[in-house]
């Protein structure tokens, strides 16, 4: 018990991952789907900031002439989630766009009746 206090940030995102998936499995509305895959993104980047934070550390850019490596954060971590934020909004806008497009065509967000409206086009 004393190791989830400790590492509060990791169960967060664990939490945070499993009701993502939980809403990208139980609903079949699409946007409520996206809104799933975001939360599964963000658990995701939340889970890599927490990992590549070092307490006591700054981050790494050179301040006052010191290099030494045990003065700073690891960069890579922060690289992971700001190009994973990216790639993630290109992404959700794409599936929006995409969702649109569905809607202005079968006039539903469901995706049981859009299957049912598929089958009966012979698609």
């Amino acid at each position: 018990m004393e190791n989830l206090f400790r590492n509060y940030g990791e169960a967060i995102a664990m939490i945070l991952f499993i009701i993502g998936f939980a809403n990208l499995l139980l609903h079949k509305n699409l946007i409520k789907k996206i809104i799933g895959l975001n939360i599964m993104d963000s658990a995701i980047y939340l889970f890599l900031a927490e990992k590549g934070y070092i307490a006591g550390r700054g981050v790494p850019i050179v301040v006052d002439g010191v290099q030494s490596v045990e003065a700073y954060i690891n960069p890579i971590p922060s690289g992971l989630v700001l190009t994973g934020i990216v790639v993630s909004v290109s992404v959700s806008a794409l599936m929006l766009s995409l969702t649109i497009r569905l809607y202005r065509r079968y006039h539903t967000l469901d995706l049981d009746e859009i299957s049912t409206l598929l089958k009966k086009e012979g698609v």
